[in-house]
């Protein structure tokens, strides 16, 4: 699977969490906190397999610099949200209001990484760049979640 690809799918994956967390009530405590917990692995993995693979493949080209240091800069913003939202009890107003701001954040990103940063750094990658690329961030998504899975056990 190409890098682009890879990224696109994860991107709906956490569109679909985001779908299924929007209409439930701060009542679906157990709904929430395992929705939660998906999401926020699914993002967590995400940010990991972008930042250490993709990001530095493109971030040294002029094209593409620019948009790769606000992607890291995106990344905080939603990893500092990620982190409260995972403090606070699921059944608050607050835990709502910030999963909204959380989703609003996370929505601007995927928009500037799958308009003009895949635009910027199909410019800068051959198709064999962007193939060895999506390779690599698999087999890396795919470490990740068993090193998360084998912590969780």
């Amino acid at each position: 699977m190409n890098a682009f690809q890879l990224l696109k799918e994860d991107h709906q994956k956490v569109s679909g969490i985001f779908q299924q967390l929007e209409p439930t009530t701060e009542r679906a405590e157990k709904t929430r906190t395992e929705l939660f917990a998906r999401l926020k692995e699914e993002l967590d993995v995400h940010a990991r397999v972008e930042e250490t693979i993709f990001y530095p493949a493109i971030k040294q080209e002029a094209e593409t610099r620019e948009i790769v240091l606000e992607g890291f800069e995106e990344h905080h913003v939603i990893k500092m949200l990620l982190k409260e939202l995972d403090s606070m009890p699921v059944d608050t107003e607050q835990w709502t209001a910030k999963l909204k701001v959380l989703q609003e954040n996370v929505e601007h990103h995927v928009e500037e990484e799958e308009g003009e940063m895949f635009q910027k750094a199909r410019q800068v990658l051959s198709e064999d760049d962007i193939n060895r690329l999506g390779a690599q961030m698999e087999e890396e998504k795919k470490r990740l979640k068993e090193q998360s899975r084998s912590a969780g056990a």
